[in-house]
C-alpha cells in the first residue's frame, strides 16, 4: 500500500483510491499513463500490433500488482519499470536478438533523398540489431528522454552499468552507421 507520508498530491490520491478498489480511479490512471506506456512499447518492440498488446498487458499486470506498490518510488517509475521489463520478457520469449541482418542496411541508399519514413526505418533496424539491454538503454537515454538515474531505478542497474551500455549501445550504433553510410562514412 502507498505509505502515507508521500501522499502529496492528486496522483498519489488517484493511487491510492485505485488500490481501495476504485475502478474510475484505476481508468483514470490508464488515462494518464497511457501514451507514454506506449511510446516505450513502441520504441522496444519490433511491431506497432506488438506493442499495442505489449501495453494492454502491462497494465493489466499493473491492475494485478498495484496492491504492491508502496509508494517509494514514484508510481510513473514503478510503471515504466514494469512496461520496460513485460516487453524485454516478450523479446526474450521470441528469441529476438536480431532480426534483419545488417546487410539489408549496407544495400539501401546510403542517406541521400532517402525520406524521414524511410530513415525511421532504418534507425529502427539499427537498433534491433543492438543487444536488448543496449537497445533498451539507448532507447530510454535517446528517444525517451529519461537521465541515467532515471534509467538505473526503472531497469534496476546500476549507474555504471546504465553507462557501460550506452557506452557499447553507441559504440555499436556508430559501426553500423558506418557500414550503412558506406566505407567513407564518418559519424
Amino acid at each position: 500500500m502507498l505509505r502515507t507520508g508521500r501522499m502529496n498530491s492528486v496522483a498519489d490520491e488517484t493511487v491510492r483510491k485505485a488500490q481501495n478498489g476504485d475502478r474510475e480511479a484505476f481508468t483514470q490512471l490508464i488515462r494518464e499513463h497511457h501514451p507514454r506506456v506506449l511510446l516505450l512499447c513502441r520504441s522496444m518492440m519490433s511491431d506497432t500490433a506488438s506493442a499495442d498488446d505489449a501495453a494492454q498487458e502491462v497494465f493489466l499486470k499493473v491492475f494485478q500488482r498495484l496492491g504492491s506498490f508502496d509508494g517509494r518510488s514514484q508510481f510513473s517509475t514503478w510503471l515504466h519499470r514494469i512496461a520496460a521489463n513485460h516487453c524485454l520478457d516478450l523479446l526474450r520469449k521470441k528469441g529476438r536478438e536480431k532480426t534483419e541482418s545488417i546487410e539489408g542496411i549496407q544495400h539501401s541508399d546510403g542517406g541521400s533523398g532517402v525520406s524521414a519514413v524511410e530513415a525511421e526505418h532504418e534507425v529502427s533496424r539499427l537498433l534491433e540489431g543492438l543487444p536488448q539491454e543496449q537497445r533498451t538503454a539507448i532507447i530510454l537515454r535517446e528517444m525517451q528522454g529519461y537521465s541515467y538515474e532515471e534509467i538505473a531505478k526503472e531497469l534496476g542497474w546500476t549507474l555504471d552499468s546504465v553507462k557501460a551500455r550506452l557506452r557499447r549501445a553507441r559504440e555499436n550504433l556508430a559501426e553500423k552507421m558506418r557500414h550503412f553510410g558506406g566505407p567513407d562514412s564518418v559519424l
